[in-house]
């Protein structure tokens, strides 16, 4: 559709620019883990205005990337960032100040299941061709491939395509990021995405995450917390997650929860989406917590002003663990070891597991079937780990609510 010159922005050539072996050493910089060095790719020009980010995961994916995103949109005057983004994404994407504008996809190659009908993909095409964007960033983890992504935006005449990809992607990115992944170096999740958008000679030091809470959110919380009587010391219990391999059992959940309601007179607050009310009831009928289960009652802007106003947050992890690192609440995390990348970022945190041979499985089923690394986690460890990062002055419920970042 370019005709037999390469397209440009700002004057700039997008023929794929990954360098030949030769010119490495000169044209590198450092990443920020394990010295391993990245081929450093043409800046994006102040000209590229228009700029569309592509994050097709899940509620936690989206909002670690938001650092990234945010020095992404911040590298030029003017710059305008829309999130490409899937149906659970979107709702984070709408509560983070990094993101203008948000379009939601069901992409086919991605875990959720969809129907094969093309009709989502063509209008999907068409809109982002209206739209006119100068360049995509396509943010993936290791394990995914960018290609998918990268041929709807070669297909919907965007320009400049960067990512990190493992084999040679030829034309569908102009720039490339060879994947050193996990080989050469392992890296949070945060700081994976970051180096992608410094190699287009966007500035990412290691930042935040952050989200916007609605002010009607917070009074909302705020009126059922009261209704419910939680006052003194309380905590959110957040026992589910997606995966099965990364659910602390709810037995060991209650056992922590009685001793900190019993022993250390915490209240609790349970929270679960709504496929997770069950096992949020388990764990306080078992705990025989007396502290109000919200689970399937809130939505997202709701879970964030809830968090927002504890002390504390208990989790696996799971996405609301990256929500409370967005608002700042301290989090004790039962962290299954089926992936290094997506612990607590920037936030005070207790990361609890057992190490296993069979760690870093990247399974969402435990491949052993002993799901050890949960199991060999006392609850004991839980309790410990709460009370120490609630050793200062208690903080109300209701009333006072933190700063999120603004980007």
């Amino acid at each position: 559709m370019w005709g037999s010159a390469p397209p440009a922005v700002g004057g700039e050539s997008v023929l794929p620019r990954r360098l030949p072996a030769k010119r490495f050493e000169k044209q590198r910089f450092k990443g920020r883990h394990a010295g391993h060095a990245f081929l450093a790719m043409a800046p994006l020009r102040a000209t590229a205005r228009r700029v569309l980010g592509v994050r097709l995961d899940t509620l936690g994916d989206v909002l670690m990337t938001g650092p990234a995103l945010r020095a992404l949109r911040g590298a030029a005057a003017g710059r305008t960032l829309t999130l490409l983004t899937s149906p659970p994404g979107a709702a984070a994407a709408a509560l983070m100040p990094e993101v203008d504008e948000t379009i939601v996809y069901d992409a086919p190659w991605m875990k959720r299941e969809r129907g094969p009908d093309p009709a989502p993909d063509e209008q999907l095409l068409a809109a982002l061709g209206e739209r006119r964007f100068d360049a995509a960033v396509i943010f993936t983890v290791y394990t995914q491939s960018p290609l998918p992504a990268a041929l709807l935006c070669h297909l919907a005449g965007i320009p400049r395509r960067a990512g990190h990809c493992r084999e040679n992607p030829y034309a569908l990115l102009t720039d490339w990021l060879p994947e050193p992944e996990p080989g050469e170096l392992q890296r949070h999740e945060v700081r994976r995405q970051l180096d992608l958008v410094a190699s287009l000679g966007a500035p990412a030091p290691d930042g935040p995450l952050s989200m916007q809470v609605p002010q009607s959110a917070r009074e909302e919380v705020a009126r059922r917390l009261a209704e419910a009587g939680v006052a003194g010391r309380w905590a959110v219990v957040h026992p589910g997650a997606s995966a099965p391999s990364r659910r602390y059992p709810p037995e060991l959940w209650a056992r922590a929860c009685r001793e900190l309601a019993d022993e250390h007179g915490l209240t609790l607050v349970f929270t679960g989406d709504g496929s997770e009310v069950r096992t949020a009831e388990q764990v306080r009928s078992l705990a025989g917590a007396s502290g109000p289960s919200l689970a399937g009652q809130l939505d997202l802007a709701q879970l964030a002003a809830l968090i927002e106003a504890a002390p504390l947050l208990m989790a696996g992890n799971t996405g609301p663990v990256h929500v409370a690192a967005a608002v700042g609440t301290p989090v004790v995390d039962v962290y299954a070891l089926t992936n290094p990348q997506h612990t607590p970022w920037m936030v005070p945190s207790r990361v609890l597991s057992n190490d296993v041979p069979c760690r870093w499985c990247y399974r969402s089923v435990c491949p052993e079937g002993h799901h050890l690394c949960l199991l060999g986690v006392a609850p004991e460890r839980v309790v410990a780990a709460a009370l120490e990062l609630l050793g200062g002055p208690a903080r109300p419920p209701v009333g006072r609510f933190r700063s999120t970042g603004t980007g």
